[in-house]
């Protein structure tokens, strides 16, 4: 997001830094409600670019001892190990098939092809529909968490080797030997 609001925020820095001085030389140093509107530009660039920051550094995914927390900007989410079934990399346009493609943000339209986190949650926990609420549907579809990531296969590794050991009628084992053919 800061890639892409960047311009902005240096407009309005420029405007304030540039215009001002100017408006107020060729009024000759006069102060008119055109140098004050001017005046304003540069906190307000200020201020905009303090709250993108802000939001970079509040929206974070990060593996603790407890689980695995999802930082928004208002509010973070604690998701225990024991209510992860699996993390893998995918594409994140797996994530936003037909009908979950209008709640893709025109900003972030280019993180869909890239690689994100996503994470399987258990379904039947009730503690599941309390992190799909606390994170929102842009986030979280049924029962899988979607996080768009810098370094998402370092992130899944980490959350994998956490987890704790499942024991389950099928884990996967080795393919069968095949049968020695016969002439």
């Amino acid at each position: 997001m800061w890639r892409n609001q960047r311009l902005w925020v240096f407009l309005l820095v420029v405007a304030g830094v540039v215009v001002s001085p100017t408006m107020l030389v060729l009024n000759h140093f006069r102060f008119d409600s055109n140098t004050a509107v001017f005046l304003l530009y540069l906190p307000l660039g200020l201020l905009y670019g303090a709250a993108l920051l802000y939001y970079r550094y509040r929206s974070a995914v990060e593996v603790t001892g407890d689980g695995l927390r999802v930082s928004r900007l208002v509010r973070s989410v604690v998701i225990g190990y024991d209510l992860v079934r699996s993390a893998r990399v995918q594409k994140l346009e797996t994530h936003f098939q037909e009908q979950r493609r209008r709640l893709v943000r025109p900003m972030n339209r280019e993180l869909i092809p890239r690689d994100a986190l996503f994470v399987r949650l258990r379904a039947d926990d009730p503690r599941t529909a309390e992190v799909r609420r606390q994170l929102g549907s842009q986030l979280v579809a049924d029962d899988t968490l979607a996080v768009p990531i810098p370094d998402p296969d370092a992130m899944a590794w980490e959350i994998t080797s956490r987890l704790p050991e499942r024991s389950s009628v099928n884990l996967g084992g080795q393919r069968r030997r095949k049968r020695a053919r016969t002439r």
